[in-house]
């Protein structure tokens, strides 16, 4: 029944549960409305998901984004928050969905989510991918050889399996050889269809196992020994990338990349960790990320014309959240003190295990991690970027994302540390902040003498709003213009009307009205400043401690290696200007793009290169910020621009006077 509160009612268990029916609307698309009917107080977005509404919440639910909010055209609802609205946005009906609970029955248009656009455009081809060293296929531990058997007969009625096992020995000296009741149940049709000749796929040692025996991946009817595919995946907190790799000749046949499907229950890796401990969030997020890879696998495998079942192999490297989620292991203790994972190095394990979209029985090998917040895309990261390559020269490798992670050393000697930057450089926690998507502003440049602003917008269209990159050029040119002070003050004086107060308090408008996609000013406000600001001080005072840690400075490095998708979009220019990265030589820097994805690679391609992975992960030291007593000291002292020691970067200094 229907009370006249808007509340209906249902039995469960003996126990009557008081309902509401929520009746969902599009407002892309007014005619498609969805329904449902659930017990009061349910979330917003709990009731969305049940009728397939994917309301995006890159905060994990917490309600620190704002990106979740829908408008409550009928019915009541409590809003347990409204940190990220407006009392004028509250009095026009919107609400959090992740924060908003159900009181009566109700009415909700839910406005058009966040499109996620590639900044690659469809049909540009991939930069192709030089070999790193001299490859031979006897290095991989996949072997397929082809095997031919008498027919059986009424006077010889050995068993399929023992016979091939038999003929397995005798050719090839392959004994107590090992298969799987899936492959045991494909034997007898392949040998048969065959002809009694089948290509056997084995893998003849894993890094589980190294001295166990062989272990038949599949059984082919007839000869198939023209081809051996394998494939390298960096599974990152915002984009996934997939490498399909011919194992005959060790070159890169085909590359994909998409956004981690995790996105929309958190852009960062804290608020992912959160959402997982909640009902059934961990089986999500790993169904998530795993649908997401199979995607991209059945992509790169369309591109050469394979199946998916013949790749028989899968290197996987990622922070250690992201292996977490992937595995479905719950990650709870990574954000807990002492912020211990429940595992650094995953034994092997197969593809069926956690339904990954290749052959059921081929190897997953995630590459090892050191701690919490240093994974395996950095020890992939280490030894991809060559840094161990040259002896004697002391060297930073820095990635730089949600979270900087960072490693000195010359590889006679490796220590590492993270530092949470926040989700800022990826456009969160920024009031108009976008991923580098089509229609953000990728790059600014602001006039001292008159304060104007021109700008270059990803896909050459009317802004949406700033990427990371832009935000960090923004900064930067509105520092060295005079726009905002040492401490990241807008000043208001000037004669100009880009700078004012907002809704936000004061900010600076980058876009006007008349020129944004929206029709609404795109500006950085004094707290998207803040936040930003946090997040560059945090990954150079990560630097600093680092260096202090073992007796030495910053100008004592060689080099500096900057991995990561984001890293490659950084102008050293304005990231010395605002003091994310050291003052030094241009020359010094180094862009390597997705060094993960690159470990993955040489790891599947070398049993030598997979087992240096494992020797720098066991020869880097980890040092754990929040125990260091110096790390506050050196946040706040670079909580100016670009630092309160001008010292540490002379060539700003020189340019602002």
């Amino acid at each position: 029944m229907v009370r006249h509160d808007g509340h209906g009612d249902h039995t469960q268990g003996g126990v009557t549960i008081a309902t509401v029916t929520v009746r969902f609307i599009s407002e892309e698309d007014s005619a498609a409305t969805k329904q449902v009917t659930v017990p009061v107080g349910t979330l917003v977005s709990d009731a969305a998901q049940q009728v397939g509404i994917d309301v995006q919440m890159p905060c994990g639910g917490q309600g620190r984004c704002g990106r979740c909010a829908v408008i409550v055209k009928e019915g009541e609802v409590r809003r347990r928050s409204t940190q990220r609205l407006s009392p004028d946005d509250v009095a026009a009906g919107y609400a959090l969905a992740c924060q908003a609970t159900l009181e009566s029955d109700a009415v909700i248009v839910v406005p058009p989510q966040e499109r996620i656009e590639r900044r690659i455009k469809e049909g540009k081809r991939a930069k192709k991918v030089e070999l790193p060293f001299p490859y031979h296929v006897s290095d991989q531990p996949l072997r397929k050889v082809v095997v031919t058997l008498e027919e059986p007969s009424l006077h010889d009625q050995t068993d399929d399996w023992s016979r091939l096992k038999r003929e397995m020995a005798r050719r090839y000296d392959l004994r107590d050889v090992e298969a799987s009741l899936h492959v045991l149940r494909k034997m007898g049709r392949a040998l048969r269809e065959g002809e009694w000749t089948v290509t056997v796929v084995l893998e003849t040692d894993n890094q589980a196992r190294p001295d166990g025996p062989p272990r038949i991946l599949d059984i082919l009817p007839g000869e198939h020994l023209e081809s051996l595919w394998g494939a390298a995946i960096d599974i990152g907190t915002t984009s996934n990338v997939v490498w399909l790799v011919d194992l005959l000749s060790g070159e890169v046949m085909a590359q994909a990349v998409d956004y981690n499907g995790q996105i929309a229950r958190g852009e960062d890796v804290i608020s992912r960790i959160i959402y997982a401990s909640k009902g059934n969030g961990l089986q999500e997020l790993q169904e998530l990320v795993v649908g997401t890879l199979n995607r991209l696998l059945g992509q790169v495998a369309q591109e050469r014309g394979i199946g998916v079942d013949e790749i028989y192999r899968v290197v996987v490297a990622g922070n250690s959240t992201m292996i977490h989620l992937f595995a479905g292991i719950p990650p709870e203790s990574i954000r807990l003190m002492p912020f211990i994972t429940a595992i650094n190095q995953l034994p092997p394990f197969s593809a069926r295990d956690i339904g990954l979209g290749v052959n059921p029985e081929a190897a997953v090998d995630c590459l090892p991690g050191i701690a919490s917040y240093v994974g395996a895309d950095i020890t992939a990261g280490v030894v991809s970027s060559g840094m161990c390559g040259v002896q004697d020269q002391l060297t930073l490798f820095v990635d730089i994302g949600t979270n900087g992670e960072i490693v000195l050393g010359d590889c006679s000697w490796l220590i590492s540390c993270a530092c949470s930057a926040g989700p800022a450089f990826e456009g969160a926690g920024v009031v108009h902040g976008m991923r580098a998507t089509a229609g953000a502003i990728e790059e600014v440049w602001v006039n001292p003498e008159n304060h104007e602003v021109t700008y270059r917008v990803i896909g050459e269209e009317k802004p949406r709003g700033i990427c990371g990159s832009g935000l960090i050029g923004l900064i930067a040119e509105m520092f060295v213009a005079g726009v905002i002070d040492k401490s990241g003050n807008i000043d208001l004086t000037l004669p100009t009307p880009r700078v004012r107060q907002g809704g936000h308090g004061p900010e600076y408008v980058v876009a006007w009205a008349s020129e944004a996609a929206f029709g609404e000013d795109i500006a950085i406000t004094a707290v998207d400043i803040d936040n930003l600001m946090r997040a560059k001080a945090a990954i150079y005072a990560g630097f600093s401690v680092l260096a202090r840690s073992v007796g030495l400075t910053l100008a004592d490095v060689g080099q500096v290696l900057i991995g990561g998708a984001f890293g490659q979009y950084i102008n050293v220019e304005k990231g010395v200007q605002v003091g994310l990265l050291p003052d030094k030589p241009f020359d010094n820097f180094h862009f390597l793009g997705n060094t993960s994805v690159r470990g993955s690679y040489v790891a599947l391609l070398s049993r030598e290169m997979r087992q240096r992975v494992d020797e720098i992960g066991q020869m880097m030291t980890y040092l754990e910020l929040s125990a260091d007593n110096s790390f506050f000291d050196e946040f706040n002292a670079a909580m100016f621009l670009p630092h309160t020691d001008e010292m540490q970067f002379p060539s700003v200094a020189a340019l602002k006077k």
